[in-house]
């Protein structure tokens, strides 16, 4: 009973001072409102980094071809031709907690379905490719292992080139030409969305890889044999590391590569390359988040300031009060239980500013946000935190004042 009527008393304390109380209050709304707003733009930029890893595939490695030599310039990885489809199959075979291994070549091609067409890229891909994307079809079939060793005339369309040439139709069964040859449509895939360095996953056409370099692509005239790049799914991600090692140590060996040479392919890990992303977007969360508490800081100290203040002007009513009997305890309470109230009051409201200025960010601005219970609970924690923290010297200096000399005051 005794915190019920304090809380009465508080708020009959604040209202009187309407407008100061209001302009207090206002530190904590934008400190609440900013540190919400800020870890949500910073929660939602993680939240978009995983999103990106899960369209890539889970456990992936990627092995790309090994870098020419030009006049003593080296032209980089995937300038020569390394890798090979018995690179991939001796990966899968031979590799302990290797899943799949494939190999696959890309390249960019003019699609025609009746009157209309479309520049996309073409993949010659292996039956197993779906599974070492972790990716599923949304209608029809993938090839298979007949369709690559005949070199079958065969497409499964990503969504993108589904909707570009058939809009809402349905593609299964149609004809389509590829560099003037024609391929039966037998699956369209599910949506993938854009990657990590913004790249539309959906605009893709997939076809055995066989069919790829005898039709669409090409094949290289020294080894028919050659790959652009081998992907690789882990059976866990604790293998990773150890799998990416064994691959460079197969490879070398298969390549015949002395001690002394260097690697003529590229063994890339892309779950670290996206954890050191997500670190340093939880590292920007935790700036912004610390950032805009100084908004708080600044509130907690209009608090302060405000109930100094009070103190002030309501010594001869805290006088009277020990003078009928109150104790110090009651006075601290009382006026530690004001500080709060304007606080809380004040997270409140930061919390209903912090949620709309996020919805606002994402709409206005186009930014990934996600606001989370536990950002909304730090917040306020935080406000009533400050509430307690600056409002306890001035209700101590409240609670000790000498009766007389309160009585006195004028």
């Amino acid at each position: 009973m005794y915190v019920f009527a304090s809380v009465r008393i508080a708020l009959r304390a604040l209202r009187v001072n309407k407008l100061r109380s209001a302009l207090t209050m206002l530190g904590i709304i934008i400190g609440v409102g900013a540190v919400i707003a800020m870890v949500a733009v910073g929660s939602g930029a993680a939240a978009r980094i995983e999103e990106q890893i899960a369209s890539i595939g889970s456990n992936l490695l990627m092995v790309l071809p090994g870098a020419a030599t030009s006049g003593g310039m080296r032209m980089g990885f995937g300038s020569t031709m390394t890798l090979t489809e018995d690179d991939g199959k001796a990966i899968a075979a031979e590799i302990p907690g290797v899943v799949a291994a494939s190999g696959s070549m890309r390249g960019v091609a003019q699609i025609v379905f009746g009157n209309q067409n479309w520049s996309t890229a073409i993949a010659g891909t292996a039956p197993d490719y779906l599974l070492i994307r972790d990716w599923d079809l949304e209608a029809g079939r993938f090839f298979t292992s007949e369709d690559l060793d005949g070199a079958t005339k065969v497409a499964v369309l990503g969504q993108t080139v589904k909707e570009s040439l058939f809009g809402d139709g349905d593609p299964i069964g149609q004809i389509i030409r590829i560099k003037k040859v024609p391929f039966t449509v037998i699956g369209v895939l599910t949506r993938k969305g854009q990657s990590s360095w913004g790249q539309d996953q959906d605009d893709v056409v997939l076809i055995p890889l066989s069919t790829a370099k005898k039709r669409v692509l090409g094949v290289s005239q020294a080894n028919a044999r050659v790959v652009g790049v081998i992907q690789i799914k882990v059976a866990s991600p604790d293998l990773l590391t150890d799998v990416q090692q064994q691959v460079i140590d197969l490879l070398r060996q298969r390549h015949r590569l002395q001690p002394y040479q260097d690697n003529d392919f590229d063994v890339r890990n892309l779950a670290e390359t996206f954890a050191a992303q997500a670190e340093s977007s939880r590292t920007m969360t935790l700036l912004l988040g610390a950032i805009a508490s100084v908004s708080l800081l600044v509130g907690g100290i209009g608090i302060m300031n405000i109930m100094l203040v009070s103190v002030t002007e309501r010594t001869r009513e805290i006088g009277l009060r020990m003078a009928v009997g109150a104790r110090s305890r009651d006075i601290l309470g009382q006026f530690l239980i004001e500080a709060v109230t304007l606080a809380l009051i004040g997270g409140i409201l930061g919390i209903l500013l912090g949620v709309s200025g996020s919805t606002l960010i994402a709409m206005l601005a186009h930014w990934s946000t996600l606001i989370t219970p536990a950002s909304i609970a730090v917040a306020f924690g935080s406000a009533a935190f400050i509430g307690i923290f600056f409002g306890y010297y001035p209700a101590h200096k409240a609670a000790f004042l000498d009766p007389i000399e309160a009585l006195r005051y004028e």
